[in-house]
């Protein structure tokens, strides 16, 4: 009998994780009651989704008498800890979840878990492909795509998981991953997280209760990430793009190796697909990753020449009159817009902007003055972003307000040779769901040039 029999679940926020959740918690037997901000008229899609389940709606509102009513709380990824429904259940010893750390208690399989401040996506899916080139049944999810838990009854011990983790809804967990990596550590969340400390412990837990029998696997040329090392209890495996390492991944003379006792070539590094040094240190992490849950080298090796990338990360929306369109609608920070400057040496017209999440731009106005030929800022960032840039003196930066009116000029601006690139830098909750919403439109619009 699951541990959720009986139980009065809370679900706070009915968007894809609680849905997820609400569906295997009542299968499982609990009592579910959601509750989200929005009124009904603003859910019909996701009611109509869920109309065949048991499920007590409270909606428009959070009353503070649900957590009496409650035995579990559970949170979706966009709910703070600081809310008052989860700092009231906090107080009276009431269990706080979430739909991962859930799918974590129970999956049958061994898990690969990716978190890091840039680069998750990209190195789940690459990993995932990995996995099935080799011919194993594969799972991908968590944070990207379907929740996990939608899918736990299908899975089997032989099966691989790869799941990806914000630091959101690592926050919580009591428990980590059999493999499991810290890509990177840089700023990011922190309007959500205050403090480097807190979003680093976040991040943290991943590799915090793993067993000696467990694999930890690090970047040796980040520091956020290697500083890790000091409470990693299983195997420590590395990859570096810049120093041998003596378990992991790493470049030599031009080729891709992995060290796993013994050394031996993955392929080449102009064997690769994807384009920038951060992409490359993510293909040395999947590497690691799937090496270390017994990947077969070959088909390592297939992945990494046929791997063409994600959506809206570094994307080649279209070549027209001899202007590339890039889609990097997911640098939603500016450390991840600046990873996405260096993966080129074409003159580049650089469309910034967004909403600000308290985050350090000085290097990255350094960078852009220097790196880029024409900066198109829109969004709630333009303002902050143009004075800075003036500070450098930057030739040339114009302001609009939406990323419509930033298509319309780079199309006036961009000639051939250039490359026009959305890399925002900011979020994109100024006028999106989502960076993918800002990307889809990007595409669009560029497509209809």
């Amino acid at each position: 009998m699951d541990e959720l029999h009986g139980k009065r679940l809370l679900i706070l926020g009915l968007a894809r994780q609680g849905k997820a959740l609400a569906r295997f918690a009542i299968e499982a037997g609990a009592a579910v009651t959601i509750t989200d901000l929005r009124p009904p008229e603003k859910l019909r899609d996701i009611l109509d989704e869920l109309s065949d389940l048991d499920i007590r709606y409270v909606l428009g509102e959070h009353p503070m008498e649900l957590v009496d009513e409650s035995d579990i709380l559970a949170v979706s990824g966009g709910v703070p800890l600081e809310a008052p429904l989860v700092q009231a259940a906090q107080a009276r010893g009431i269990p706080i979840t979430n739909d991962s750390l859930e799918f974590t208690k129970r999956t049958p399989t061994a898990v690969i878990g990716i978190t890091g401040s840039a680069g998750k996506t990209t190195t789940t899916a690459l990993t995932g492909v990995m996995s099935q080139v080799a011919g194993r049944r594969t799972w991908v999810g968590g944070n990207i795509g379907q929740p996990l838990i939608a899918d736990l009854h299908k899975m089997e011990p032989d099966d691989v998981v790869v799941q990806e983790l914000s630091s959101f809804q690592l926050e919580i967990w009591d428990r980590s991953p059999h493999i499991a990596t810290v890509l990177n550590i840089t700023p990011n969340h922190l309007d959500r997280h205050k403090t480097m400390k807190a979003y680093t412990n976040a991040k943290a837990n991943i590799l915090r209760y793993q067993t000696a029998d467990d694999i930890s696997v690090l970047c040796a040329d980040d520091h956020g990430s290697l500083a890790l090392s000091a409470i990693v209890r299983g195997k420590l495996r590395l990859f570096s793009l810049n120093n041998a390492v003596t378990e992991g991944a790493m470049v030599r003379d031009g080729r891709i190796l992995i060290r796993n006792g013994a050394e031996k070539e993955v392929c080449r590094v102009e064997d690769v697909q994807l384009r920038g040094r951060h992409n490359l240190l993510n293909i040395l992490a999947a590497t690691t990753l799937a090496d270390s849950a017994g990947i077969p080298t070959e088909a390592i090796a297939h992945a990494i020449r046929t791997f063409t990338g994600v959506e809206h990360r570094l994307e080649l929306v279209r070549v027209r009159r001899g202007v590339q369109w890039i889609n990097d609608s997911i640098a939603t920070a500016p450390e991840r817009a600046m990873a996405a400057l260096k993966a080129f040496s074409e003159p580049i017209v650089l469309l910034a902007g967004g909403r600000d999440k308290a985050m350090e731009w000085d290097a990255w106005t350094e960078m852009v003055t220097r790196r880029v030929k024409s900066v198109i800022l829109f969004g709630d960032l333009a303002n902050m972003l143009a004075e800075k840039l003036a500070e450098q003196q930057h030739p040339d930066f114009r302001q609009v307000h939406t990323v419509t009116e930033a298509v319309e000029l780079a199309a006036e601006t961009a000639v051939p040779g250039d490359i026009v690139l959305l890399s925002p830098g900011g979020t994109s909750y100024d006028a999106f769901q989502d960076f993918e919403e800002r990307g889809r439109l990007f595409r669009q619009l560029v497509n209809e040039l």
